[in-house]
């Protein structure tokens, strides 16, 4: 498998040096120069797979020859025997058309551990056979930073620095990140906005005084092997509700569009995708992009789903390359007009390409209470922020009753406790492997949102690659 940078001028890569690159020199983001297709038999014969024979089956054609099916099977079967739930991310019922697909089962409580559990072994097995050293820099709006974290914290060739906007991510979310005690563990709340940290994360990429140095990787969805870890769960969904002879439709909750592109990636293998609807709170760029075509950035308002206080969604531009007919210069021009000016319109081609198989939908606040409601007094079930705003999207959708539609829970409702007990009068605990995080002393530093100072912060800290 080759991997090609959006914006026309990277490198052509395989999958090791992909995993370890993160972002492409250019600026733009891998992707593959084609994605494997399995025939209706072929997925068919998918079902009734363990969640790690099928992540085998579904991954091993963009891991080869970087990585053996043996090799893929070990790194799988360590990665996912962390979680607390033996089908990994079990799906339950709302209602006859309704579904809930729970990521939550890993060791921070969030989707991003089941691609981060693995990629963190991807990591540690490529640089353990090159003799190197990584430097992982990232930025979190609440989850992924916490994921990444435990999936590297005391690994002796990964050094991670994660930047988190400061006072605007939950307090379970903090701590899961800021109490972890292990020598290559940084952790850096910055004064700005997640759009902020992500920005200086980009600009660290194409920092040649950085690069020079240190071999710097993401953790973030910009990452592709961390997208490609996620596609696996749309198989897992879609084949219990009876693909691939009927259709299946999924909600995401979404800010950096990781979540539901990796959907995207799936339809595109072959899965029987009836539609992909992109959830937003009221930071909705990527709905206005979706509906009207415009995509240009305002001011982050603070909600109680701060994983979605994003306006910046950075993997949107591996949709706009794919629809837009996999143009790397036109892209490229694009995406620095949009990085000066904060703004652009889609193409026409960029639009109806994505209408194809994406709808949006934007949620207020008091839509998303109105789900959490409805999910517990109706179901029983008790949801957090973040799958409320999918849930939302998802009863909106307006799709035929034949298609069951499957809403991503993202997030452990304990993470955002506060919010789910305004919503339903539940006080939700944390699970019992996690009952003393409150007691845990807690380990960061406050810095400007300034890159120099960032960038300095972390030159001083960090291991030179050899």
């Amino acid at each position: 498998m080759e991997y090609i940078s959006t914006r026309g001028d990277g490198a052509v890569l395989d999958f090791e040096a992909v995993t370890l690159a993160g972002l492409a020199p250019d600026g733009g983001l891998y992707v593959p120069r084609n994605f494997p297709l399995f025939s209706g038999t072929e997925i068919a014969a998918m079902r009734g797979l363990s969640y790690v024979e099928l992540a085998v089956r579904v991954m091993l054609p963009f891991v080869q020859p970087s990585l053996t099916e043996g090799e893929l099977r070990d790194l799988a079967t360590r990665a996912y025997g962390r979680f607390a739930h033996a089908a990994v991310t079990p799906l339950v019922q709302f209602d006859q058309q309704h579904w809930l697909l729970e990521l939550f089962h890993g060791p921070t409580l969030a989707f991003k551990d089941v691609a981060l559990q693995l990629l963190g072994r991807m990591f540690e097995h490529f640089l353990a056979k090159n003799d190197d050293h990584l430097t992982i820099v990232g930025a979190t709006s609440g989850d992924t930073g916490s994921a990444a974290i435990d999936a590297v914290a005391g690994r002796e060739r990964v050094d991670i620095f994660m930047l988190h906007p400061n006072g605007r991510v939950s307090d379970v979310q903090r701590r899961q990140m800021t109490t972890v005690r292990a020598p290559n563990v940084h952790n850096i709340a910055i004064d700005g906005s997640f759009d902020d940290a992500q920005a200086m994360v980009k600009r660290m990429f194409v920092d040649s005084a950085m690069t020079g140095r240190f071999r710097i990787s993401a953790v973030n969805s910009i990452n592709w092997a961390r997208l490609m870890a996620q596609v696996v769960y749309y198989f897992a969904a879609a084949l219990q509700l009876g693909a691939p002879d009927r259709k299946v439709a999924f909600s995401v909750p979404t800010g950096n569009f990781g979540d539901v592109f990796a959907g995207y990636v799936a339809a595109q293998m072959g899965l029987p995708i009836e539609r992909l609807i992109v959830a937003t709170n009221v930071n909705d760029i990527l709905h206005r992009a979706l509906s009207t075509g415009d995509y240009s950035t305002g001011t982050v308002t603070p909600t109680a789903a701060p994983s979605m206080d994003i306006q910046v969604s950075s993997n949107f531009e591996r949709l706009l390359f794919l629809v837009g007919g996999c143009d790397g210069a036109a892209l490229a021009q694009q995406m620095r007009g949009f990085e000066a000016n904060k703004a652009m319109q889609l193409t026409n081609m960029q639009r109806e390409g994505a209408a194809a198989l994406f709808s949006s939908a934007r949620a207020d606040a008091g839509d998303m209470t109105r789900a959490m409601s409805w999910a517990y007094e109706k179901c029983g079930q008790v949801i957090d922020p973040h799958t409320a705003i999918g849930l939302h999207a998802a009863r909106a959708s307006g799709l035929d009753a034949s298609i069951p539609v499957v809403t991503l829970a993202t997030a452990h409702p304990a993470k955002f406790r506060d919010a789910v007990e305004r919503a339903t009068g539940q006080r939700v605990q944390l699970p019992t492997r996690m009952g003393d995080l409150f007691e845990r002393q807690e380990s960061y530093v406050e810095l400007p949102g300034d890159y120099d100072a960032i960038a300095a912060y972390v030159a001083e800290r960090a291991t030179p690659s050899s």
